[in-house]
């Protein structure tokens, strides 16, 4: 069990991985934009979540994929769940590591920003993600990983410009970053890839109908 792969755009992800415990391929899409009509896809994204999730979220029971994905507070309990979560995420289209740090780093302080929430310390662990990514080349099929530990309020991002390499990995222990991470991703309306919401919105809603 857990070998099984599901192809996202052309890349593969396992359909189960193991960090404390086994978590499932819960959504998957890509980030992408749209340059004079043609469709650039940057990344494949994978989301892993500790199948027990679905008892926190019993109270969307019944409600369509469709529902939940335009349903913020949905997405808000998904975050807030005290499961293990883990994001995989491999490069479709080549770019510098600085840009990816950029492009968090201002997704991320805007959001802190308007929930007033950007203090000193999240400066300075903004600053340090941007840091490593600072140094590092995205070629295509890198790949990014973020763990969300249930027990606490850190996330750790890993980077291997391919697989046979141990990933580099730093620790980020500001929980207010932390978050605004998570709602990056999976952020229900206002997250980065639409098309991974709405996967993870589609697989939730079959799970609860279960």
């Amino acid at each position: 069990m857990g070998s099984e792969m599901v192809m996202v755009d052309d890349i593969s992800f396992p359909s189960q991985i193991t960090t404390s415990k086994p978590l499932s391929l819960l959504g998957h899409g890509i980030t992408d934009i749209e340059i004079h009509f043609l469709q650039i896809k940057f990344t494949a994204i994978g989301v892993y979540i500790d199948p027990e999730i679905v008892s926190h979220l019993q109270k969307w029971k019944g409600k369509s994929g469709t529902e939940l994905a335009d349903d913020d507070d949905f997405f808000d309990s998904v975050i807030s769940a005290p499961v293990d979560k883990y994001l995989r995420i491999v490069v479709i289209k080549e770019i510098k590591g600085s840009q990816y740090g950029v492009q968090l780093e201002s997704s991320v302080r805007d959001r802190l920003a308007a929930d007033d929430k950007y203090e000193e310390e999240e400066e300075e662990a903004l600053e340090k993600v941007v840091e490593f990514f600072q140094t590092k080349y995205f070629k295509k099929d890198s790949v990014l990983t973020f763990s969300f530990p249930a027990a606490s309020n850190i996330a750790e991002i890993g980077f291997s410009s391919d697989e046979k390499e141990e990933p580099k990995t730093m620790k980020v222990e500001n929980g207010n970053v932390v978050d605004m991470i998570k709602k990056w991703y999976l952020g229900g309306t206002s997250a980065y890839s639409p098309s991974t919401i709405s996967s993870l919105a589609n697989t939730l809603s079959l799970e609860l109908s279960k």
